[in-house]
């Protein structure tokens, strides 16, 4: 069950103060307030792209795992 939705239940239906489920959700009052305040469901972060040391064998190491794939059973190597 999302987050957002079980604090709006809390503190909407039964009443819950903004403290205690600040204690229990282990968020701070400030967040709890924010996201009774907002209207979205979920809190979207932006996606990060941090490059991998990996990014520059990506095709080989995709074309490796391709035909290994392709291999009989008892010839692969992994």
């Amino acid at each position: 069950m999302a987050l957002v939705s079980v604090i709006r239940r809390w503190h909407l239906r039964e009443g819950m103060p903004i403290r205690e489920i600040a204690r229990r959700t282990g968020l701070s009052r400030n967040t709890v307030r924010k996201y009774l305040a907002s209207q979205e469901l979920e809190p979207s972060y932006p996606s990060r792209k941090s490059p991998s040391k990996l990014d520059s064998y990506e095709e080989t190491l995709t074309n490796w795992l391709f035909r290994e794939s392709r291999r009989h059973r008892k010839r692969k190597r992994w």
